[in-house]
């Protein structure tokens, strides 16, 4: 069995040995939306997300054959969090990427570090309130990430929102170039039972900082793109699954290219153990 495989088969055979009905988990109802909700003290959960986008990719690596297929990029995070109280939580990340114009292996990217703390108890503000702290060490760069997290329910309706921003400096020829990302999410999610959650979710992703070629691929994948879709989240006592498929709302017009790194088409899907 390749490694592309092994993980993701582990984690889910963890799962199912491991998990037990009698305590609550904090899921994420929904797969790009950081909710306030926190870990209780001394408690600890382990979480994978994987992305997948199906981009355009040359059919063979013969120069010669013009012709294109679509294929998905993969990335994998697995998240290791911590309560250090009940309002202060802490994480690490790893991080892993399968290209789809490569061979399917694995590529290990780097690690992430992050703290998220959430203000008062829920119900005590107007509007929930929580602060999000990420750095990241990969290869190739270095990412500073800054989230505010606002959630407010009304019965078993749950709106939710992150004002999320990055800064990246990425390691190039000429040194580290500098980009500030604007990544915001907003999203809604109805609880039909006390296990399962339907919602839908928006959020964008984009450089404010462009530098590439006009015209260029490298441009349109530095832009502003906008993605919209539902989602679905399950709880099983401390187990968790939540998936969603979403579609790009900008430059549906512009035809598929080899290079573009969004595609018109992006899943998410996660799933956690509290122990």
């Amino acid at each position: 069995m390749k490694l592309r495989t092994v993980f993701p088969s582990l984690t889910l055979i963890a799962t199912g040995t491991l998990v037990a009905a009698s305590a609550g988990a904090t899921p994420r109802t929904l797969p790009f939306t950081y909710p306030y909700e926190t870990l209780p003290e001394g408690s600890a959960e382990i979480e994978h997300f994987i992305d997948s986008t199906w981009v355009r990719i040359p059919r063979t690596t013969d120069p010669a054959d013009t012709r294109t297929s679509f294929a998905p990029n993969f990335e994998h995070n697995t998240e290791f969090e911590y309560g250090v109280t009940d309002h202060l939580e802490i994480a690490a990340y790893l991080t892993w990427t399968q290209s789809a114009a490569t061979e399917p292996t694995l590529t290990f990217e780097g690690t992430k570090y992050r703290a998220r703390y959430r203000v008062a108890e829920e119900g005590e503000l107007p509007v929930d309130l929580a602060f999000y702290l990420e750095g990241a060490i990969f290869h190739d760069e270095y990412e500073l990430e800054e989230k505010v997290i606002l959630s407010k329910r009304f019965g078993n309706l749950h709106v939710m929102t992150n004002l999320w921003v990055e800064q990246e400096w990425e390691r190039g020829a000429d040194g580290f170039e500098r980009h500030f990302i604007i990544n915001p999410t907003i999203g809604a999610t109805y609880q039909i039972s006390p296990n399962v959650h339907f919602g839908g979710e928006y959020w964008a992703r984009g450089s404010l900082s462009t530098s590439a070629a006009a015209g260029s691929v490298d441009e349109f994948n530095q832009q502003v793109h906008h993605f919209v879709g539902p989602a679905v989240s399950l709880t099983f006592g401390k187990f968790w699954w939540t998936v969603a498929a979403y579609s790009r709302l900008d430059r549906l017009s512009r035809a598929s290219e080899i290079g573009d790194a969004y595609g018109k088409l992006w899943v998410r899907t996660g799933l956690g153990l509290e122990f």
